[in-house]
């Protein structure tokens, strides 16, 4: 049996199919009962790699959007074609459906999702017996941190970290520590009234552009004169400029998921907009990949106590990070705020951390220049 056969087996799933047109592209679904399935993309020569990445997905994304979208190379194929085996964990998330969002939801937070990732760490490590080093966008970013956090003896190598929030530093942040409080907050209540899962809305956004784009939004537009947004008018205004928009949480980016311009006309006609970076077919390629784009609540409120230092809700130990870090975040994104990556180097651990200028929070993974930009830098020092 080959490597992602036995790798099928150990996880409960003893069946796989390669994904056409890569035939070193496979994906097992592993099923878990009432508690829902994850799937596991594998990609790469297993015969000829010397370690194992495992890819975790943002909030609402799954692997193949995240990591396998992109108008040349995509991220997952860079990897494999630099000797990894790439192993990306698609969360439970992805794959509900409305009749099957229940009480298991609700423990769909860091926790839950890091105990799948570990049970595909140890089958990985079984059968292939290679390090492994974790990479994650987003929330998936968050979730190596904690991974790596309680690893213990079968630690990772290394971390790779793109465009995430860690703790907001109380002492020179207090507004930004004081919000995600309340956020945690907000999530908690939502969680007790029942509320498992959140709709970030961007599927919508772009169902109605495709669909519709010249048509009005009924969104007004922020300017004096107004008139509504288009459908494609809002879509780029809300990927350029998510920190204005309604949604608890998109305070958390300087400005937007994805670099741009959108400069306003006398009319919604005449207003004129770009995406900076990523082109708009590679995002519209990422959306139609997704399933069901939810997030659960109990995610959002571990995530928004991770950057309020709400330790009594949900803590990363920083100082137990022994895995070299390199993190990289975006300016547009979630910006310059380094205090998880301090508090990991005063453990010891090596800590390359930087700013991508210019980027949004997805242009790390979609840009048509991030290969040259980020993912290099992600790369084994020689």
């Amino acid at each position: 049996m080959d490597v992602v056969g036995r790798l099928g087996a150990a996880l409960g799933r003893g069946d796989t199919a390669a994904l056409h047109p890569a035939p070193d592209h496979h994906r097992l679904v592993v099923p878990d009962g009432p508690a829902g399935q994850f799937s596991v993309d594998v990609l790469g020569d297993a015969d000829t790699a010397q370690r194992v990445v495992h890819l975790l997905p943002g909030g609402g994304l799954n692997v193949a959007a995240n990591y396998g979208t992109a108008q040349g190379r995509s991220l997952a194929r860079f990897l494999a074609d630099h000797g990894y085996l790439v192993v990306g964990t698609t969360p439970r998330e992805d794959a509900l459906t409305a009749d099957r969002i229940g009480p298991q939801c609700a423990g769909w937070g860091l926790d839950g999702h890091r105990a799948d990732l570990e049970r595909v760490v140890s089958a990985v490590g079984a059968v292939t017996g290679l390090p492994y080093e974790l990479l994650g966008h987003s929330a998936g970013a968050a979730l190596a941190l904690a991974a790596a956090a309680r690893s213990g003896t079968e630690a990772p190598e290394r971390v790779l970290v793109l465009d995430t929030t860690g703790p907001y530093d109380p002492e020179t942040e207090p507004e930004s520590v004081a919000r995600a409080e309340a956020l945690t907050d907000l999530f908690q209540r939502q969680l007790a009234a029942g509320v498992l899962t959140v709709d970030p809305g961007l599927k919508g956004l772009f169902a109605q552009a495709a669909t519709a784009p010249d048509a009005p939004s009924g969104v007004p537009r922020p300017v004096s004169g107004a008139g509504r947004f288009s459908n494609l008018g809002l879509l780029h205004y809300a990927l350029i400029h998510t920190r204005e928009l309604p949604g608890p949480a998109n305070w958390i980016h300087h400005r937007g998921h994805s670099s741009g311009s959108y400069a306003f006309g006398a009319t919604p006609e005449d207003d004129r907009f770009a995406l900076t970076h990523t082109p708009l077919p590679v995002w519209q390629e990422a959306i139609a990949r997704l399933g069901s784009g939810l997030q659960p609540t109990a995610l959002l409120r571990d995530l928004a106590a991770v950057w309020a230092g709400r330790t009594e809700v949900h803590r990363i130990d920083w100082a137990a990070i022994r895995a070299d870090v390199v993190w990289v975040n975006a300016e547009f994104g979630r910006g310059d705020h380094d205090l998880g990556a301090r508090l990991i180097r005063r453990s010891g651990a090596r800590v390359d951390y930087r700013v991508v200028p210019g980027y949004g929070h997805g242009d790390v993974v979609w840009s048509a220049t991030a290969e040259r930009d980020v993912w290099e830098s992600l790369l084994p020092r020689p």
